[in-house]
C-alpha cells in the first residue's frame, strides 16, 4: 500500500470514529438534544460503535486509527517503521477534521447550551477530549497505559492481526462484521477502566480534537488544558510498547 493510500483509508477511518464518538458526547451533555442525560454506558456504547464504523471504512489501511496501536504492530514486527509516520498523519489529521465536523452537526446545540447557561459551554472541552477525575498526572499515566495495553495486546494477539500481508488489524474472514469484535473490547475498556480518565487509548483521539477545540469559535468555551494533554499521549504508547515487546517475546 501507499503513503497516500494510508494516510486517505486511515484519515477518513479516524475522521468517522472522532465525528461518531463526539458526537455521542455531544448528545449526552448538552441541552437541548434528544440525548441530554443519557449517562457514561451510552458514551462507552457510543465510542464502542464509533469505533466499529471508522475501522470498517479504514480496513483497506489496516483499520489502525490509532497511534498507539500503529506503534504496538510496529514494536511486534507487524508494521514496518518507514509506514509509521505515514499512519500518524493520516490519523492525527482525520481526528481534528471528525471534531470539526462533529461540532459543526451540533452548532446550533452549543449555541443554545450557552443561551441557557452562560456557564454551561466552558464544560464542553469533554466532548471533544479526556480529562481525569482526579488529577495526579504519574497515575494518570498508569490508568492510561493499562487500558491500551489491552487494547493493543488483544490486537497483536488476535489470529486476524497476524495477516500475511502484515498490514496489521484485523483481517477478519467475515469482512467488514468483524470489527465488532474491536467494538466490544473498546465497550469493555471503557466500562472497566474508563473511569479515572476517560480512557483516551489513543493518543490521536485526544490530541486532534483538543487542538480543535482550541481553535474552534465555541461561544463560552473554557480552556484546552494543555497541560493535561501529554498524558493521553504517553500513556497510550507506554501501554502500546509493552504490548509489542510482550508480543514479540511470546511470539
Amino acid at each position: 500500500m501507499t503513503a497516500g493510500s494510508i494516510i486517505v483509508w486511515e484519515g477518513l477511518g479516524t475522521a468517522v470514529l472522532i465525528l461518531l464518538g463526539v458526537g455521542v458526547v455531544a448528545n449526552v451533555v448538552l441541552r437541548p438534544t434528544l440525548g441530554t442525560g443519557g449517562g457514561w454506558l451510552m458514551i462507552t456504547f457510543g465510542w464502542g460503535f464509533a469505533v466499529f464504523a471508522g475501522a470498517s471504512i479504514a480496513a483497506p489501511s489496516g483499520a489502525h486509527l490509532n497511534p498507539a496501536v500503529t506503534i504496538g504492530l510496529a514494536v511486534a514486527g507487524s508494521t514496518p517503521w518507514s509506514e509509521v509516520p505515514f499512519y500518524l498523519i493520516g490519523q492525527l489529521v482525520g481526528a481534528f477534521v471528525g471534531a470539526c465536523v462533529g461540532w459543526l452537526a451540533y452548532k446550533a446545540n452549543f449555541d443554545k447550551n450557552v443561551e441557557e447557561d452562560p456557564e454551561g459551554n466552558r464544560d464542553t472541552r469533554g466532548i471533544f477530549c479526556t480529562g481525569p477525575v482526579v488529577a495526579r498526572s504519574g497515575w494518570n499515566v498508569i490508568t492510561e497505559a493499562v487500558a491500551t495495553f489491552v487494547l493493543v495486546f488483544w490486537v497483536l494477539s488476535n489470529p486476524a492481526a497476524q495477516a500475511p500481508d502484515g498490514a496489521g488489524v484485523p483481517q477478519f474472514g467475515n469482512g467488514a462484521l468483524g470489527y465488532a469484535a474491536v467494538a466490544f473490547v473498546v465497550i469493555g475498556i471503557g466500562c472497566s477502566l474508563g473511569g479515572p480518565t476517560g480512557y483516551a487509548i489513543n493518543p490521536a483521539r485526544d490530541l486532534g480534537p483538543r487542538l480543535a477545540y482550541a481553535l474552534l469559535p465555541i461561544r463560552g468555551k473554557g480552556s484546552a488544558e494543555w497541560g493535561y494533554a501529554w498524558v493521553p499521549i504517553v500513556g497510550p504508547i507506554i501501554g502500546a510498547v509493552l504490548a509489542g515487546l510482550l508480543s514479540a517475546g511470546v511470539a
